[in-house]
């Protein structure tokens, strides 16, 4: 198993390099992947203020590659959730910060939205410090 990082992940997704966009597409089909959080992370910026795409948009390139029969990512269902989250409204970040968090006894931030949002589908407390 490999871990990848961002741009790889990118040229899979935004054919905007050829030659990269080739190598990443021969690289999926022939290892089997493991993309860390934070490359997640990453990639959802990138394909947000780079290549302008919709929350919509980046929400259905992420399931289907985390759903490829070769990839990993750390916690399945985690990453399931944040983009099911940012699927609802929930920043991108921020679905990540209340996943990470649930276990925890609470989440501070000065975000009013996010505590307003985070109220509606979690039962982690998130307060202002």
């Amino acid at each position: 198993m490999i871990a990848i990082d961002t741009n790889v992940l990118v040229r899979l997704l935004v054919s905007d390099n050829h030659a990269q966009s080739k190598a990443s597409h021969m690289l999926f089909a022939a290892e089997d992947i493991f993309i860390p959080d934070t490359v997640l992370l990453e990639t959802e910026w990138v394909l947000r203020a780079a290549f302008e795409l919709s929350p919509a948009d980046i929400c259905t390139a992420l399931r289907r590659v985390c759903g490829l029969s070769n990839v990993t990512v750390s916690d399945g269902q985690r990453v399931a959730q944040v983009i099911d989250w940012h699927e609802m409204g929930f920043d991108f970040a921020d679905a990540f910060h209340l996943a990470l968090g649930k276990e925890k006894n609470s989440l501070k931030t000065f975000d009013v939205d996010f505590i307003k949002k985070a109220k509606k589908y979690t039962d982690l407390r998130v307060e202002q410090p």
